[in-house]
């Protein structure tokens, strides 16, 4: 807080942010506008009509993700730089539910949701409502703790949420566009939604990664083998992104059962033997 009873607004980290919630709303105005389409054009709708529709949900895709890697900077940035304050923790709240909350509940409304009018919008708000009140569950433990909020997640976290769903979406939309029929296959996203909506308040802890940063080393070995990873994922952009996601869904529940030593191995944590690991 400044002299004057202003908070501090410390400029890259809330850059960040603001680009999180810029695309996070450049994904809802799109899945907006591919409604559109598909409402003004008459049934059954041509190839042409589901093309320009699937473009624009891809588009909102790729800003749901680009709102991830905005919302995984801002936080390093700050605590780069020293400059984490309670202005830039709720901005980032606000900006959270806006491209994880909002967006990825519209976009599986309008793709899957919607054919169940009264079911679909249950789903939708059940996965929007949950969201909000972990972001608030979080915001208020992480102000009684700041430190153990940086160690890790209790439940699954809304933006990692927000990309198995869109990484999902995105990789469905790439099958269908291969000619092959994803059927019921779309139905899964429903389920997802229910399921991702209780798991971000289910007692799974998940390593939130902060103490990642650039002094962190690893061996040659293990930094070819990230690299290697890092460029598969980019030659296979259709699906990667889901199995990496998933993979971090899946390690929640694995983690109870890995040693002390290799959690630390995998998730780069720093803490003094005698320190127990805690959770917000």
């Amino acid at each position: 807080m400044s002299d004057d009873g202003n908070p501090k607004i410390y400029l890259l980290p809330n850059l960040m942010t603001a680009g999180n919630l810029f695309c996070g709303f450049a994904a809802t105005l799109t899945i907006l506008e591919g409604a559109l389409i598909q409402a003004a054009a008459p049934l059954p709708l041509s190839d042409a009509v589901e093309a320009a529709a699937a473009a624009k949900f891809h588009f909102a895709i790729w800003c749901i993700l680009a709102s991830c890697v905005f919302d995984a900077l801002d936080g390093r940035l700050a605590r780069l730089g020293g400059h984490e304050s309670p202005f830039g923790r709720e901005f980032d709240s606000l900006a959270d539910i806006v491209s994880f909350g909002v967006a990825p509940a519209l976009m599986v409304y309008r793709i899957v949701l919607h054919e169940f009018p009264n079911a679909g919008w249950v789903i939708a708000s059940l996965y929007l409502i949950c969201g909000a009140l972990r972001l608030a569950r979080f915001n208020c433990l992480a102000a009684a703790d700041s430190a153990a909020a940086n160690k890790e997640f209790r439940g699954f976290p809304i933006p990692a949420a927000a990309g198995v769903i869109a990484s999902l979406t995105l990789f469905m939309l790439w099958f269908d566009e291969r000619g092959r029929d994803i059927g019921h296959g779309k139905y899964v996203l429903a389920g997802l939604m229910i399921f991702l909506s209780w798991m971000m308040f289910s007692g799974f802890k998940y390593p939130s990664f902060k103490s990642l940063n650039w002094r962190t080393t690893r061996s040659l070995p293990k930094f070819i083998g990230i690299v290697g990873v890092m460029i598969f994922t980019v030659m296979n952009y259709q699906w990667m992104p889901a199995v990496i996601f998933i993979v971090y869904l899946l390690y929640g529940f694995l983690r109870p059962f890995l040693s002390r030593k290799m959690k630390q191995e995998i998730e780069e944590e720093v803490e003094d033997d005698d320190e127990p690991l805690q959770s917000p």
